[in-house]
Parts: structure tokens; sequence; C-alpha cells
């Protein structure tokens, strides 16, 4: 018989080798080191909360030919399986009935878009895939013209093309969410070229650089799968009749019939709102988050982070997650928190309409680059709206969005450039009209954030990154910027849907992802998006 165990909180130190473990394992169990075999990690985190003991805690599986002696230690579980045996999920075990294929349309070639599709042609069905941008090596060369000359291409930049937004970040995999899809969608991007560490590392990423390749690779899949995957073919209306989608019209004028729609349009197709709003579909405004964008020096950060143990070749560049909570008179407390953290990474200009400004961030792979940096945002509700003078409706978020972007676009004389400001100067208020270096392009200015952004906005953040300085002392440096503005974090909008995944106005509708508002990073949104080739391939079968 064989025995398989599952021994959690073993600590691992920075200059131990992970080769000793099936001895120490062996040990715990009370067994002979002979007696323990196929013996992995199978979760690794970095516990760096003591700067003089940074180590890993890590997760091992192992066999056994003999059972180990009871009672078990408390960290020890008995196990079938290993978590990282992923099997299909058996949603998607089945193909669906030949008797239904009609063609299913998804709107957008992001995570939520791609996993949708990918798990419905692999049960053939036929799935038309429909890109409003380029492909991930068009859209390098778009973006490339952006961030040298500072021209946009409206329709292929950092929102828009192959891959979604997500692709051009730091390639984050880590996610809050439970549910049995999140494993398949881990081994899915190790299926097409990310490395098997993702399954075992506590916080994973991927970079921009293997995003690239792992999306042109799911791409050739889908096409050898049959299904129709077209490029800069935006969505100019949903087709309805009977309370139900019955296709798409391009913004050529071709019209494509379809059983389902699956709507993926991620958090920046403004348009396509306003043309769904127009057509009657139920849309809500939900909360969000706005604000800046700060850049370190990463040695800095690693220095804040990991003491005299900063460098260590095992640690690589650090990372930071930082939440304050803010008094405010009008909507009482409110959070400010770091978001999308790029260690290593640079920040690059995100906009997606003429003379508006926005940035983010992205890393690639190694996070090789000297700057970190990370949103830092405060929460955004609708009486902050009301406040703003925005007028009620459903997309008034976006309004707000465009307002600041507006500000911050006019705020540099070069198109594109971003308005900057020493993370110092802005908590004294006082503009010195000096940067710390930065490599952003096409380049930042010098400019007073507090005459782009709001009082209401303003206030928090500085509250906040004062906080922050208590959590991490030295985060507030002249050696730091702040960029304007940070105002992509999410949807503010949500596109209410029933139990179904089917939008509550329009059955055979499914809103997925970012976009609709129910996720909130590249695996939520992946997940999202197999929910919904769920609920179709079971109608279907």
């Amino acid at each position: 018989m064989n025995w398989r165990y599952r021994i959690a909180g073993l600590a691992v130190g920075l200059d131990e080798d992970e080769a000793a473990l099936p001895a120490t394992v062996a040990t715990l169990l009370g067994l002979p080191s002979a007696a323990v075999r196929e013996c992995r990690v199978v979760r690794r985190a970095l516990d760096a909360r003591r700067k003089s003991d940074i180590h890993f805690v890590c997760t091992v599986e192992c066999a056994s030919g003999q059972a180990a002696p009871e009672p078990l230690p408390s960290q020890v579980t008995l196990v079938n399986d290993s978590v990282l045996d992923v099997s299909r999920p058996a949603a998607f075990s089945e193909p669906a009935s030949t008797s239904q294929k009609q063609r299913v349309v998804v709107i957008g070639a992001g995570p939520a878009g791609l996993f949708a599709s990918l798990a419905m042609a692999e049960a053939g069905i036929d799935v038309t895939l429909l890109e409003r941008g380029q492909p991930v090596e068009v859209r390098m060369r778009d973006i490339g013209r952006l961030r040298a000359h500072g021209e946009l291409d409206g329709e292929s930049n950092i929102c828009f093309g192959e891959g979604g937004a997500g692709t051009y970040t730091d390639g984050k995999l880590y996610t809050r969410i439970k549910h049995p899809f999140v494993r398949w969608v881990l081994a899915t991007f190790v299926r097409f070229g990310a490395a098997p560490d993702i399954l075992v590392e506590a916080h994973p990423h991927l970079g921009t650089d293997r995003l690239v390749h792992i999306v042109r690779e799911l791409r050739k899949h889908l096409l050898d799968l049959g299904v129709d995957y077209r490029f800069g073919a935006r969505v100019e209306a949903v087709e309805m009749r009977d309370g139900a989608a019955t296709g798409v019209v391009l913004a050529s004028g071709e019209s494509i019939s379809a059983s389902d729609v699956v709507l993926a349009i991620g958090h920046s197709a403004r348009d396509t709102f306003a043309q769904l709003l127009h057509q009657g579909l139920p849309m809500q405004a939900k909360d969000f988050a706005v604000g800046v964008r700060a850049e370190h020096p990463q040695p800095l950060i690693d220095a804040i982070q990991f003491g005299r143990m900063a460098g260590h070749p095992k640690l690589g560049a650090a990372e930071y997650n930082l939440t304050h909570q803010v008094e405010d008179a009008h909507s009482g407390r409110r959070g400010v928190y770091s978001f999308c953290m790029c260690p290593g990474g640079i920040i690059v200009p995100s906009p997606t309409e003429p003379n508006m400004m926005a940035i983010n961030g992205m890393s690639n792979a190694k996070r090789s680059s000297p700057f970190a940096n990370a949103g830092v945002v405060v929460q955004v509700t609708q009486a902050d709206l009301d406040r703003h003078g925005v007028v009620q409706g459903p997309l008034r978020g976006i309004e707000l969005q465009r307002d600041l972007e507006r500000r911050a676009y006019e705020a540099v004389s070069r198109p594109y450039a971003a308005p900057a400001m020493r993370l110092t100067d802005f908590l004294t208020g006082k503009p010195s009209g000096s940067l710390a270096p930065t490599r952003f392009r096409p380049g930042a200015e010098p400019a007073d954030l507090h005459a782009i952004l709001p009082q209401w906005l303003s206030r928090p953040l500085v509250a906040g990154l004062k906080g922050f300085d208590q959590k991490m002392r030295g985060y507030v440096t002249d050696e730091a910027n702040l960029l304007a503005v940070e105002s992509r974090t999410s949807s503010p909008v949500r596109i209410p849907r029933g139990a179904d995944m089917q939008s509550a106005g329009l059955s055979r509708l499914y809103p997925v992802g970012e976009g609709a508002g129910y996720a909130g990073g590249i695996v939520s949104a992946a997940v999202d998006g197999l929910r919904a080739a769920e609920a179709i391939i079971a109608r279907r079968g």
C-alpha cells in the first residue's frame, strides 16, 4: 500500500537547500529516510516579517510505502492526490452536444475572453473571438510608438489588444478568490509556456515578456481548433430579438449571428459601454479607485523590506502591499492602498482616448529595472462623484476618470508626458520644480499634482502616504516621484447578471471579467470567463 502525506509550515532558510527536505520530512513523520520518496515542494511563500530571520515557508508532499506512526503531527495531513496534479475541470471534460453547434461570439481577447473561448472550443463549440485591438506583436510596436514619440493608437495600446490590459502589467497571478478553476487556469498558463513554478509560488507572476509568448501560443492553439479569431474587429452593437442576444454588428457593418454572446470587453471600453447603455442594457455605477503611481529606487525598497539580506540571490526584487484608513468628514473612513505593485518595473502610459493621460505599471519576468512602482489610490464612492459634480447615471465613474485624465494631459507640454512631483513635495504641498530620476517615457514633467487632483482625493492621498511611512520606514523620501494619473484600477461600471451568468436584461448575453465588474486581475478574470463557458456548455449538453 502507498501512503501520501502533505506537510505544511516547513521553514527553509535562504542559505538552506530544499534537497534536505526529505530527511526533515522523514524525521517529522517518524519514518526512516529510505521510506520517504517522491518528495516535492507544492507551496512556497516568503516570510520577511522579521528582517533577522527571512525564510521560506514550504508545504511538501511525499509518498511512503509504510504508514507513519499515529498520531500524526498537526502539520501533517494524509492525502489522496497532489495539488500539482491538475486535471481538466469536469465541466469541460465532455464535448458539448453536437446537435447544438450554433456559433458563440466572444467579444474581447483578454483573460476572460481567451479562457472562455479555449474551454468552449475544446468542447467542440464553434467560437468567433473578436478583438478590437491588434495581436501582441503589432501591439508592442504601437505601444513603442506611444512611449517613444507620444503617438497614441486608440485601438492598439496598453489597454486594447490581444491579451487585454493584463498583458502589459507585472503578470501577477495571485488572487484571493477561492474557486476550483483557479488551479486549472495556472496549469493552462504552464501548458502554453509558463514556468511550472507558478503552481508552487504563493505570489506567482509571469512578466510581460513571458505573457506575450504565452498569449501567442494560446492563439495558435485556438486557431488550430478552428476558432474564427479576428483582430481590428470592434463591436458596434449587440443584436437583440425577443429579449435575447442574437449576434453582433461590427464597426465595419458586418453582422455575425450567434446563439450566445460573451461580453468580455475589459474596463476601458468606454465607447462600447455607452453603446450598450443606449441599446437599453441594464448597467450600474460602481465604486472604484483613482490616484497616482509612486516610483522608488528598487534598492531602497529592497533595503526597507529585507534589511541586511537585501540583494540575496534568492530574494529578488522586494514587493510591498500597503493599506491605510483615512478619516473623511463626508464619507467617514476611506481606504488608501497600494495597487498593482511592480517590483523592478517601469511606469507606462495607458491612455485610450486622445488628449487624456493615464498611467500603469509593468515588469518583465526578471524584474530587473532599478525602479519599483505601485499605484497609490483612494477609494471613490458615489457620494464622492456627487461632491465632484458628476451627473447621475451608470457611466458617471467614467466621466470622473476622463476629467482627471484631461487635467493630467493638459498639465504638461508634450503629448502623453506624465505630470510628476517628488513624493516629499506632494506631502508639503510645495512644488520644487525638480524630480527624482525616472525612466518614464515619453517623459515626466514637474507639475503640481494638487492642481490636477481635487482636494477630496489629494488630502486622503497625503494622509495615506504618511501612514505608509509608518509601516515602511523610509517610504517617504525625496528619491521617489508620484506620477499622474492612475485612473484605470478597475471598471467603474457593473453589468448586472443572474446566477446563470446571463445579463439581467438580455438573455444569452454573458457579461464577464473586469469590464463587467466581476473580476480584478488576470486569474479572476480568466475564472469568470470559464464560468460563462461552463454555463453555455451545460445549457447545450
